[in-house]
């Protein structure tokens, strides 16, 4: 199988290197086998390079994971996968991926910054938890909030973050 449609196994460990420095998630694939599986594809093909934390809101999440390059930003956001059901709480430290609606996950993951045990039942499954390195997590740049525009992410990428919030902290690499 390919990078781009490998199943993950049953559970493995990523550590990332940020602009703030490193943490590491667990991946369990039996909390949510589509979550995990594209998550390792994402991770195995080198997506997290350079991306952006652009929405961070204290408390709740650092959300993560729209491409720097608009055109493979474009590529993933197509590749949507099944929802999941939820086994697992969302838990402070959990990995998740972001959705707007059902069957709708792809390239967008969030880390819990709190318990948001809420959105549990909002169909919201955890698939990964940071393991050690939390206190990076919980320094990433918050000051822009939820500013950043998803639409001109997307459509500029990085040149649209670098130059109107400069300071987003980033991944450096993910393996």
């Amino acid at each position: 199988a390919t990078a781009v449609s490998a199943t993950a196994p049953d559970s493995f460990q990523v550590e990332f290197q940020t602009s703030r420095g490193p943490f590491t998630v667990a991946v369990t694939r039996a909390l949510s086998p589509h979550g995990a599986d594209q998550f390792y594809q994402l991770v195995t093909s080198g997506y997290f390079t350079d991306v952006r934390f652009f929405r961070v809101v204290p408390g709740f999440v650092a959300q993560f994971g729209m491409n720097g390059d608009p055109k493979v930003n474009a590529e993933w956001t197509a590749k949507t996968i099944p929802d999941d059901s939820v086994k697992a709480t969302n838990a402070r430290g959990t990995l998740v991926f972001a959705k707007a609606g059902p069957n709708s996950r792809s390239n967008q993951l969030f880390i819990n910054l709190a318990d948001n045990a809420r959105l549990d039942a909002m169909g919201f499954p955890p698939f990964g938890h940071v393991v050690s390195g939390m206190s990076v997590v919980d320094s990433i740049y918050s000051g822009y909030g939820e500013q950043p525009d998803q639409n001109l992410i997307g459509t500029e990428g990085n040149k649209y973050l670098e130059r109107m919030f400069p300071k987003l902290d980033f991944i450096k690499s993910a393996a």
